[in-house]
């Protein structure tokens, strides 16, 4: 829609402006000073300078937040024009967001979450290093204690260093409240319990030492997928809407090996509401739905405690301590299992063929092929018993889907995984007044995020053996010793004995669709279609939990981040004097100590469990080492910590008394191969006329390669050729610094009641430090006919990336995906920042329109190359969904527009919320031809929508000093825009609430 839309839906937003003459008036904003405590100016360490600065900084004010309905930190980051590509709500299915649900972010320009320094008064917050991308947890901020949010939108390293490429966050707690401050709201979401908040502060002298305390409690109910229709949508409105060609029913070749290798659907697919290919297709495949056994939003549970002691030590020193505690607990639903993809091995009955084998002698392919007789294609004898086992791709089924899995009991009985948080911060802080204007500030902050989560997940020569009649815990003939020398009339005679039972993969296990009701027509539960065979559970035809239990597994890991930062900064007047008045100074230096760790439980530990083969013998080897589980990925427990060491300085020259200038420079050592950075900064500010300023800046700016990039391993989920697969992105020691040049200029007007600014601001950076893209190298290895460089010796070690499933190279058999950390390809991205208010008063009430916004002009990332073949050809980003790519969602165009009244004890906005529309810039193999739909395309989600949401609220503050307050977020209850993803739009730019309504009071005593 871009500009266009943009002001069409303000001018919509102008024409309800009669709402303005309701009664209103501005809640008393005491608590939003700085009080007796040193006034914090994001942008400079230069004590004593007024918040009329160089830099681009917007300060949200307590107030500021009340009079926007007091939306959480992350509701306030969404909607903020100068973010995008926002990891929050659940949004399990994108790789940089998967091991940090409850978990929320900022990413200023949509540069990642990773480039945008979060502080808390002034000091660095340690990121989690739960997942791919380390990011600071803003939903563990003390919410209750926030007097004021800074948002620097430039390039900060020279004052702040590593992290502050996009810009610096700074959360600033309140420091002059007097006496107890109570508040709560409850929030309520169609299909969902609501949402309930609650804070407790309380802030007062005691004598001369000055104390602050607060304590608050979120609680998020969860939302299913079943309470939105749009989010799960049928295959033929949306093949990547969650459709995965390995499911449960799955995919089978039931005539062995004769003839080679043809997979069909499980007949059962249509009845229990999967989608098997239409007549005509290339394919006949089976695809089961798992978005249905998610949800949109996971069910999270908060604390955060935060206190604020500041001493007086005599008349010229002050120890000030601060201490933050958050807790978040949350429970990810996901898929009841995950296809496997990693083969069994040898030491597993019937293993070793780079298949899955479901034996001729099994009783669930015996009624399998009697159930379905012809339409089933088994090879049988003149009895009417298989003579071939049925063979199963790893990638083309899984034990189980769409009937969820019987360990977990819950109405879907969809896997629950708890995903919990711990952060810690603390801070010591003497500041001290040497006289004649100069201040001496020295401190030490410790932070730590503590980061525990659950993985779910077959091992495969378990689940083997049990395809095989040798499942269970306590079978006497589940290890290779135990069958060795015996044939395959001794196995049939075994099998299912002597305390060893049965999984049956097929269609015929499945009593129910679990999200949508359906009842199996087919279910052997119901009664054998072959007479002898039992229906009891663990005997081949009615699945039971003791064999599931044996090979699917729960297994933990823990992420512990750590970070110890000293400061000692000296700052305040020179004594030289300019034509504009006195120079002002900060030098200092800073060493932060950084560690990050991780742990694998049991079964996802590589030491224990290094091989496929390893749970049945501890002897088994394998090249690669994959691990035991199908899908998840193992690794090995790793501990790595990193110094580093810095200096700074910067000056505030007034050179006349319209022109100022600010330099500043900081020199960083990592040491080893990082080796160090130098980057310098300069700023000016110059005033045309009364309330008009002309500002500018200059200055490069870097981040070190954390810990994690550069010794530690992990593996996510990427969705390959028509279902999720492991990626594993492997560490890089060798990785450099990125580095960026920005650029910033800007006019500020603030002439009566009326405020403007303008800044244009622009990026350069060269080596960013991202994974590498899988999109890109699955695009150029397979093509759009899925082999078009198999076997090429151009393509050979950007081959060996990949594990295939038998051996064969093809997009449909990939197992498994290495890649790595790497310097990224150079981006170059710049735009415009606006925003303009007005005040006026009418009558006795106080009037207020304003609008404000990001446009981004341009995004343009480099080529990237991968084993010397080039993955990822030069393209700008601005405008596209860059799926699987280095970049985030980069709508070109955000921004707000409200009107707010004032009168009386009561205040009234209206704010309206915008995202432009942007392309999905995927090719053929998303829009083209679809196999399995007979060669249609389908080109609905080309192009995503805007999205325009409208916000009321209203406040009436009481001479009590009591306040009540409502509010109604999106107004006319706007779906988000249809995007071809698993939930069917795009959970970084817009969200599933719906129309919501909050009431919410606050209570002074």
């Amino acid at each position: 829609m871009g500009l266009r839309g943009f002001c069409s839906a303000v001018s919509t937003a102008a024409i309800m402006a009669g709402w303005a003459a309701q009664p209103a008036m501005a809640q008393d904003s005491r608590d939003q000073s700085a009080g007796s405590a040193p006034i914090v100016v994001t942008g400079t360490l230069i004590r004593g300078v007024t918040e009329d600065a160089f830099a681009p900084v917007d300060v949200i004010m307590a107030d500021d937040l009340l009079q926007q309905g007091a939306p959480s930190l992350l509701d306030l980051i969404r909607k903020m024009p100068v973010s995008s590509g926002i990891l929050g709500d659940s949004s399990q299915f994108d790789p940089r967001t998967q091991f940090n649900e409850g978990a929320a972010s900022v990413n200023l320009r949509g540069l990642g979450p990773q480039r945008t320094l979060a502080l808390l008064n002034g000091k660095r917050m340690v990121s989690s290093g739960a997942g791919n991308v380390p990011l600071v947890d803003i939903n563990l901020m003390p919410s209750g204690a926030i007097g004021r949010i800074d948002m620097l939108k430039d390039g900060a390293a020279a004052t702040y260093g590593s992290d502050a490429i996009a810009g610096v966050v700074n959360f600033i707690t309140r420091t002059d409240q007097d006496g107890f401050l109570a508040s709560g709201d409850y929030r309520h979401i169609d299909g969902s319990n609501g949402d309930w908040t609650g804070a407790l502060s309380w802030g007062g002298n005691l004598g001369p030492v000055r104390l602050f305390l607060s304590g608050g409690y979120q609680r998020r109910s969860e939302l299913t997928v079943a309470d939105r229709d749009y989010a799960l949508r049928p295959y033929a409105e949306n093949p990547q809407g969650g459709w995965s060609g390995g499911g449960n029913p799955g995919n089978f070749d039931f005539n062995g090996a004769q003839g080679g290798l043809a997979f069909t659907a499980d007949e059962g697919c249509k009845g229990l509401g999967a989608f098997r290919s239409v007549t005509g297709s290339a394919n006949d495949l089976c695809f089961g739905n798992y978005v249905g056994l998610t949800n949109l939003i996971e069910p999270e549970e908060r604390y955060q405690l935060f206190a604020d002691l500041a001493v007086p030590l005599g008349d010229r020193v002050e120890l000030r301590v601060t201490g933050l505690y958050g807790r978040t607990m949350t429970e990810l639903n996901t898929s009841p299992s995950f296809l496997p993809t990693i083969s069994p091995s040898a030491e597993s009955a019937f293993g070793g063929r780079g298949l899955f084998v479901i034996p001729s002698y099994a009783p669930a392919l015996i009624d399998y092929c009697a159930r379905f007789g012809d339409a089933a294609g088994c090879a049988l004898d003149g009895s009417g018993n298989p003579t071939e086992s049925a063979l199963a791709y790893p990638v083309r089924f899984r034990p189980m889907l769409l009937s969820g899995n019987m360990l977990f009991d819950n109405e879907r009985r969809t896997a629950r995984l708890k995903r919990d948080s711990d952060a810690y911060q603390f801070t010591a802080e003497l500041r001290g007044d040497l006289g004649r204007g100069l201040e001496l500030t020295g401190g030490v902050t410790y932070s730590e995020y503590d980061r525990y989560f659950q993985v779910g997940d077959s091992s495969v020569d378990l689940l083997q053996n049990a395809l095989a009649g040798f499942g269970g815990a306590d079978c006497a003939y589940a290890s290779p010793a135990s069958r060795a020398g015996l044939s395959q009339a001794q196995l049939a005679a075994l099998a299912g004995t002597n305390g060893c039972s049965w999984f049956n993969p097929f269609s015929t296990a499945l009593d129910v669709n679990t999200v949508t009701g359906i009842a199996n027509p087919n279910y052997a539960g119901n009664g054998a279609a072959v007479d002898g065979l039992s229906t009891q559970p663990g005997a081949g035809l009615v699945n039971d939990v003791a064999t599931i239990g044996d090979f699917y597994n729960i297994w933990g890991r823990t992420a512990n981040t750590r970070q110890m930062v000293g400061d000692l900064v000296l700052s305040g007047r020179s004594g030289i004097q300019l034509p504009g008045g006195e120079v002002s100074f900060a030098l200092g230096g800073q060493f932060r100590h950084d560690r990050y760790a991780r742990t694998y439980e049991g079964g996802n530990n590589l030491d224990l469990f290094p091989c496929p083969g390893s749970v049945l013998n501890p002897d088994a080897s394998c090249n690669p080492e994959t691990g035991a589980l199908g899908f998840i990925g193992s690794n090995r427990n790793v501990a790595v910590a990193q110094d580093v060491w810095a200096a700074f300085a910067e000056l505030q020259l007034p050179v006349t008394e319209r022109l100022q200038v600010q330099l500043a420079a900081r020199v960083e050592n990592y040491g080893g191969a990082i080796g160090s950075t130098f980057d310098p900064q300069a700023r000016l500010r110059y005033e045309l006329a009364d309330g008009v300023i002309l500002r500018g800046g200059v200055g490069t700016t870097f981040r070190g390669p954390p810990p994690q990039n550069t010794a530690a391993d992990l593996v996510v989920l990427t969705f390959i050729g028509g279902a999720f697969r492991a990626v594993d992105i492997l560490a890089n020691p060798d990785l450099r610094p990125e580095r960026a040049t920005t650029w910033n200029a800007g006019l500020v007007v603030d002439r009566g009641g009326f405020r403007a600014n303008i800044d244009y601001w622009r990026y350069d950076f060269s080596g960013a430090i991202e994974s590498e893209p899988v999109a890109g190298i699955v695009a150029a290895m397979f093509g759009s006919t899925g082999n078009a460089n198999c076997g090429n010796p151009d393509y050979a070690a950007l081959q060996a990336r990949f594990i295939f499933s038998g051996g064969v190279c093809s997009s449909a058999n990939i197992q498994r995906l290495m890649t790595y950390s790497f310097n990224a390809a150079d981006v170059s991205t710049s735009g415009v920042d606006f925003s303009a208010s007005y005040d006026a008063r009418l009558g006795d009430v106080a009037l207020q329109a304003g609008i404000g916004g990001s446009h981004v002009i341009d995004y343009r990332v480099g080529q990237v190359m991968v084993e010397g073949v080039v993955v990822q050809q030069p393209f700008d980003a601005a405008g596209k969904l860059n799926y699987q790519t280095t970049a985030y969602p980069i709508p070109q165009w955000k921004g707000q527009a409200w009107l707010q009244a004032l009168r009386g004890g009561h205040a009234l906005r209206l704010q309206l919320n915008y995202v432009d529309g942007y392309t999905d810039d995927r090719g053929a193999a998303v829009f083209g031809p679809d196999a399995n739909l007979g060669g249609a395309s389908v080109t609905a989600g080309k192009h995503v929508d805007s999205y325009t949401t409208l916000d009321l609220s209203w406040r009436w503050t009481l001479e009590t000093g009591t306040t009540l307050s409502l509010v109604l977020a999106n107004l006319l209850d706007q779906e988000p825009p249809f995007a071809r993803l698993d939930h069917s739009f795009d959970p970084l730019t817009a969200d599933a609430l719906g129309f919501t309504v909050k009431a919410g009071f606050s209570q002074r005593f």
